[in-house]
């Protein structure tokens, strides 16, 4: 069964190429990094400090095409670990029956938050336990 997290960190360095996001259960203590690019965590970051951009990023673009194609969108889901690399699921609900879409764990976060309200992050049970820190 999916664990229910949180996005609980987001640090962004000018030196490095990857910065990091840190997830936290909502319901325990557990949490764990995922390395993402610096438009991703850029973009979480702005929208997690509620910066509304002046005209639609990618995130935006996103969320407005699922909402004016009658979709819902309704979760995330990291799903698999494999080699270091994190596989997730955007997933939305489309005439009643929910779709998942494979996605970035980094792009769909931010769709996540940009999504008002923000959706839930759901990790998948053994996903938490190998990437524990």
């Amino acid at each position: 069964m999916p664990i229910q997290m949180e996005l609980s960190r987001i640090i962004i360095s000018e030196i490095n190429d990857q910065q990091v996001i840190y997830l936290k259960e909502v319901d325990g203590e557990r949490q764990f990094p995922i390395m993402i690019g610096i438009f991703e965590a850029t973009s979480i970051h702005r929208r997690v400090k509620d910066f509304v951009p002046p005209r639609p990023l990618t995130h935006d673009l996103i969320v407005s095409i699922v909402e004016r194609l009658g979709g819902e969108l309704d979760s995330v889901i990291i799903n698999d670990l494999k080699e270091g690399t994190y596989f997730a699921n955007l997933r939305v609900k489309v005439d009643g029956e929910l779709v998942s879409i494979d996605a970035r764990p980094s792009d769909a976060i931010a769709v996540a938050v940009t999504s008002q309200p923000h959706l839930p992050i759901y990790v998948e049970e053994h996903v938490l336990e190998e990437s524990e820190v």
